[in-house]
Formats: structure tokens, C-alpha cells, sequence
């Protein structure tokens, strides 16, 4: 599984579990309602911003959600905060 098909699949998933359209949660990860769409139209996305999306999905994942398999999971940045 490439990285932009990791990334859809926490988008799909977090968008299935959270009720929000694909559109709101862009402006939330990318502060850009578009870039979503975008990305599943073929352009690319660069290492940083990859990286502080799936960052950021894993700060803001639902507690009652299973994260996709096949994509690994950074620790959360709060629990990091919290152990130190």
C-alpha cells in the first residue's frame, strides 16, 4: 500500500466513523476544502504535509474507532506531551 493510499484510507475511515464530508475534514487537515479532492484526483502531496496529516489524524482519532490496517500509526502527540 503506497502513502496516498494510506492516507485515503484514514480520510475514508475517519469520515465514515465521524459523520463529517470529505470536504470539512480537508479544511481541517489541510486548511484547504479542496486539497482532498485533489489528492484523489492524482496530485501529489508533499513529505511534510503527509506526514503532519497522518500526524494529525492520529491526534484526532476517535477513541472508539479502529485505525485502518496496513497504515502505520504515529504515537499521538498529546500522549507524548502527557508521559514526560
Amino acid at each position: 500500500m503506497d502513502q496516498i493510499t494510506r492516507l485515503i484510507s484514514l480520510i475514508e475511515r475517519y469520515c465514515e466513523v465521524t459523520g463529517i464530508a470529505e470536504a470539512t475534514l480537508s479544511s481541517r487537515v489541510f486548511r484547504d476544502g479542496k486539497r482532498v479532492s485533489a489528492i484523489r484526483a492524482g496530485s501529489d502531496v508533499g513529505v511534510r504535509r503527509m506526514s503532519m496529516a497522518v500526524q494529525w489524524f492520529s491526534d484526532n482519532w476517535p477513541g472508539s474507532a479502529d485505525w485502518p490496517d496496513g497504515v502505520p500509526r504515529p504515537e499521538p502527540i498529546m500522549a507524548k506531551e502527557a508521559a514526560e
